[in-house]
């Protein structure tokens, strides 16, 4: 009972049940959606809203969100408001730049899918950016508190709004614009939900950007890692659009979506925990190892019996749930469900080297990755859908698991006895 109440007493294990909570809900409000899209969108429509999705998810990482979210949680007490203070504006900038950049690209943007009608959503969904300022800091002030319910909150809420105007605007023929809305107005309930349970406000005046080096610096850094891993992640929808089209791109994200969904959402709820839990012993070795093997642990006994489980029953659940049209997709979507486990490895890893500051030895990994993912994935789409699904699975599970016990002889070189941080 002792281990028990310590256990549930632990703030990371806490995080990790509100992150979990939030994302179970999200799959439930998901799940409605899913089967509607799937039996309303056709192959091209889904190709459609996979560009759309690659993006706004392209654009998210340029904007360097994550990099400086991160320097805030990182940062030292005394230089705290100044950082947050230079975030609040920076954020601005970055964000309304990126919003006139994405809407002078539209056009061609559309043009390398071969459809023009992207433009006019494109644009639309570039009014995300402009709603994500208005919360950041308060966001990332709470996570370095470790009150990630409230993130788990925000992310529900979101959830259930999105995906209910994504039904509504879909059954009524809205196409592609049911998903350009949803994303909008969803991001607006984050707004009132952080301000709850943060005040705080820039200091009134002049702009000021008295930390803007340090947080540029360490957000480069970071958006090297985040730019190159979303461009791995986003480089099969790429190359399937450009070598084989829409339609085939339709079905592959179909499978994508359907197939590593539900793990995705459980490994970006784990990513979120795990950086503020090893930020915390950053600088004890022995403390850092066991929390890391903490967290494969995690990944060991909640996402691969999970994988396992959705790999085996899709051949029964697809045909049901989404419709005997999308029966061809099920090989797909096992070989893309069985890559989950690498990706979380990956994430992982990733929190354990910005942890430590050795984001340089993240961005040589990434660059070597994406350039030899990026031939296996050319060679192998000129062979069919199937094939490039086949290269994805090989390949994650032959470089990771690789990269991984190189970064682990390298942070702990002599073997540290566990401890109980």
């Amino acid at each position: 009972m002792d281990r028990i109440k310590s256990l549930f007493s632990s703030r990371y294990v806490l995080n990790l049940g509100w992150l979990g909570g939030a994302e179970l809900v999200q799959r439930f409000a998901r799940l409605a959606t899913t089967v509607v899209l799937a039996r309303n969108f056709s192959a091209a429509d889904y190709g459609m809203v996979s560009a759309i999705y690659s993006i706004f998810a392209f654009a998210n990482v340029i904007s360097v969100r994550g990099g400086i979210a991160a320097k805030i949680i990182q940062s030292n007490d005394e230089d705290l408001e100044d950082v947050c203070n230079t975030a609040f504006f920076l954020n601005w900038i970055l964000m309304g730049s990126l919003f006139l950049v994405q809407c002078a690209l539209s056009y061609p943007i559309a043009q390398f899918y071969n459809d023009t009608k992207l433009v006019f959503p494109i644009c639309a969904v570039g009014l995300v950016y402009l709603i994500l300022p208005t919360f950041m800091v308060r966001s990332s002030l709470l996570e370095r508190q470790n009150l990630l319910k409230v993130r788990a909150w925000s992310k529900s809420a979101q959830s259930i709004v999105a995906n209910v105007i994504i039904v509504i605007l879909a059954l009524r023929g809205f196409g592609v614009w049911a998903i350009v809305f949803a994303m909008v107005v969803g991001h607006l309930v984050w707004i009132p939900i952080i301000g709850r349970f943060s005040d705080w406000k820039p200091k009134p005046g002049r702009p000021t950007f008295r930390q803007w080096r340090p947080i540029l610096s360490f957000g480069g850094k970071r958006l090297g890692v985040d730019l190159l891993n979303r461009l791995r992640q986003e480089m099969d929808y790429l190359i399937v659009a450009r070598f084989l089209g829409l339609e085939a791109l339709g079905i592959y994200f179909f499978a994508y979506s359907a197939g590593i969904g539900i793990s995705q959402s459980v490994i970006n709820s784990f990513g979120v925990a795990w950086y503020p839990y090893l930020c915390e012993v950053r600088r004890d070795p022995q403390a850092l190892r066991s929390r890391f093997l903490k967290s494969l642990k995690t990944i060991a006994f909640t996402i691969l019996p999970l994988v396992i489980v959705q790999s085996c029953l899709a051949p029964f659940y697809v045909p049901i749930v989404f419709g005997e049209k999308w029966e061809d997709a099920i090989p797909i979507l096992i070989l893309i469900c069985l890559s989950a486990v690498p990706i979380a490895l990956e994430k992982a890893l990733s929190a354990l080297l910005q942890a430590t500051d050795k984001m340089a030895i993240d961005i040589r990994w990434n660059i070597f990755f994406s350039i030899a993912f990026a031939g296996i994935l050319v060679v192998s789409a000129r062979q069919g859908v199937l094939q490039l699904a086949i290269a994805v699975l090989v390949s994650r599970w032959i470089f990771i698991p690789g990269f991984a016990f190189y970064v682990m002889r390298y942070l702990f070189p002599r073997p540290y006895q566990t401890s109980q941080p």
